[in-house]
């Protein structure tokens, strides 16, 4: 069950980069990745609150740690 979650948990953090990349501005990002890791937080039994805060500053600073992923 444990393998389970981390392969969850990596698969959601992976696409909260992936799809927050798709945004045209912070804002769009943000948004994205606030919605996805809600989903990815309820997926594997974590608190969607707290992954949408996770999530949506992943969105908003993933341009300025990885602009190779976010532009």
């Amino acid at each position: 069950h444990k393998t389970m979650q981390k392969t969850l948990t990596f698969a959601a953090v992976a696409a909260i980069f992936t799809l927050a990349a798709c945004g045209d501005n912070d804002l769009e990002r943000g948004v994205s990745g606030a919605a996805i890791g809600a989903v990815g937080a309820e997926l594997t039994g974590g608190n969607a609150v707290t992954g949408a805060a996770i999530g949506g500053a992943a969105g908003v600073f993933c341009d300025d740690l990885t602009p190779e992923l976010c532009r």
